[in-house]
């Protein structure tokens, strides 16, 4: 394990995690949004993260498998989704977004979006965030520490 992995794999994390919380940010501002561009309802949009592995082969070829430890490479994202649940119906015959004709004639549809929702997950990408800081201090840390060994 080189000297910065464990900051390359931590800033990883940061960068899936400010894109969680700027997609969960878009969530909550359009929680009331009943129409958008293409003349439906806002839907939630979720981020989907995978583990890194570019080139794992590259890394057995030549380091010998007793000092392999199968160590990660860090998180992507690997695709934005749209979450396809029902929109959340209303009855408001006067707002200018309601059913005009059919079955739920009078019915708004407003986003599938729970706030409450929303905020535990943005919670919880905050702390995620916070725990890879804290990584990249701590390794700082080491290193420094490692430096001051090094020149006694």
């Amino acid at each position: 394990m080189g000297i910065f992995t464990s900051i390359n794999i931590a800033s990883t994390g940061l960068t899936a995690q400010r894109l969680r919380m700027d997609v969960i940010s878009n969530n909550i501002a359009n929680a009331n949004t009943t129409r958008t561009t293409d003349g439906e309802a806002f839907r939630r949009k979720r981020v989907i993260l995978r583990p890194r592995n570019d080139q794992p082969e590259f890394r057995t070829r030549f380091l010998p498998q007793s000092l392999w430890h199968g160590m990660g490479e860090g998180v992507r994202a690997i695709k934005i989704e749209e979450d396809r649940s029902p929109a959340r119906l209303v009855y408001d015959p006067t707002h200018p977004d309601a059913v005009k004709s059919g079955q739920l004639k009078g019915y708004v549809k407003y986003p599938n979006v729970n706030v409450v929702t929303e905020m535990v997950d943005m919670i919880s990408a905050s702390r995620a965030y916070e725990a890879n800081v804290t990584v990249i201090q701590n390794s700082g840390q080491m290193f420094m520490k490692g430096l001051e060994i090094g020149s006694r």
